[in-house]
């Protein structure tokens, strides 16, 4: 049974800046309308933080009742966002991951894919929003709390993991140029 403070949690403003967000993130994806893999990333380096922000104002969600959550994202779906993304940042995919569970017994470091943390982050999004599609105010609840679980337990550490080289991609280059003034050296490839 729902009251009607929860029903006021679902069209709640910040609540509803989540969802303008994750409709963006998955338009975005979907799309996938980029010229290049620059842009793509300074695209996500926009939107990723919006993200972050977002889910971390959602309202807290008491729901007395553990009701499945509504899955529209099928693998085929997951694999086309994962392929993208991987086609995209082609070599550039792969990062070095410092906070996995595994890494606390390695003694290497631990590859993760960037391609498949925006699938993953993309798989809990895009379930949400198509349940905030639907209108139906006990499953918005349970979408609303479904999410904010996923995002303080998984997908909130990957989009801030992704963040780290997606920015490296961004702003390496720039990087590169200051260091190589910085110690008199000169860049001969704007000649």
């Amino acid at each position: 049974m729902t009251s009607s403070n929860d029903n006021h949690i679902v069209y709640a403003p910040v609540t509803l800046d989540f969802v303008t967000v994750s409709v963006e993130f998955c338009s975005f994806l979907e799309k996938m309308e980029v010229t290049s893999r620059t842009e793509w990333c300074e695209i996500m380096l926009r939107i990723l933080p919006l993200l972050y922000v977002k889910a971390s104002l959602l309202p807290p969600v008491v729901d007395l009742e553990d009701e499945l959550a509504e899955v529209f994202v099928s693998h085929e779906d997951y694999m086309l966002i994962a392929n993208q993304v991987a086609s995209v940042l082609g070599e550039e995919d792969v990062y070095l991951d410092v906070f996995v569970e595994d890494m606390k017994y390695s003694d290497r470091p631990v590859s993760s894919f960037v391609s498949e943390d925006i699938a993953d982050i993309y798989q809990d999004i895009r379930n949400f929003v198509s349940v905030y599609q639907l209108g139906l105010e006990e499953t918005m609840i349970n979408a609303l709390k479904v999410i904010s679980e996923n995002f303080r337990l998984y997908w909130g550490q990957k989009l801030v993991n992704v963040l780290r080289p997606l920015h490296t991609l961004v702003y390496k280059p720039l990087a590169d140029i200051d260091s190589d003034q910085t110690t008199g050296e000169e860049d001969n490839s704007w000649n």
